[in-house]
């Protein structure tokens, strides 16, 4: 047929990557009591007992240790959330955030 124009039609399918995850990291110092990390951990991070004494332990003896993996930013609001707290009660308690490779 002289004249016809014939359209294709193409379906884009959209690629959607999961969001990328963050490390939320407990950094140790010498002057925040045990007992305060592990209630933050269990308050903030909901923690059982035995599991935020385990990671209070790690970042006392190696120097930190990773709390807990989210969304950016989740790890960033629960990490200030933590810091804030400390800070609050008059600890220098630190909680980083780093991208998880």
């Amino acid at each position: 047929m002289a004249g016809t124009t014939v359209e294709r039609k193409t379906s884009v399918t959209p690629k959607v990557e999961r969001p990328k995850l963050y490390k939320v990291l407990l950094l140790n110092d010498d002057y925040t009591p045990r007992e305060f990390v592990v209630l933050v951990l269990h308050a903030v991070f909901r923690l059982s007992g035995s599991q935020a004494s385990t990671v209070m332990m790690t970042a006392h003896q190696k120097g930190s240790c990773v709390v807990s993996v989210y969304p950016r930013d989740v790890a960033e609001t629960k990490a200030a959330e933590a810091t804030d707290l400390a800070k609050q009660n008059g600890y220098p308690l630190l909680f980083a955030t780093e991208p998880e490779e």
